[in-house]
């Protein structure tokens, strides 16, 4: 499988609804860079409400 916005091999690759799509490690880290400036990924933490153990 290759990135969904590049022609590179992709790292990573996620399924839903029998949809499947790849990201190599720089688009990878390009998207979640910007789900975390727009605030998404904050709101998904919130609605998580885990808690870390600091070891």
């Amino acid at each position: 499988m290759q990135c969904h916005y590049c022609d590179d091999p992709a790292d990573i690759s996620v399924e839903r609804g029998g949809v499947k799509v790849g990201l190599c490690g720089s688009h990878f880290r390009r998207r979640m860079d910007e789900l975390k400036n727009d605030g998404w990924l904050d709101d998904l933490k919130d609605d998580l409400q885990t808690d870390r153990l600091d070891r």
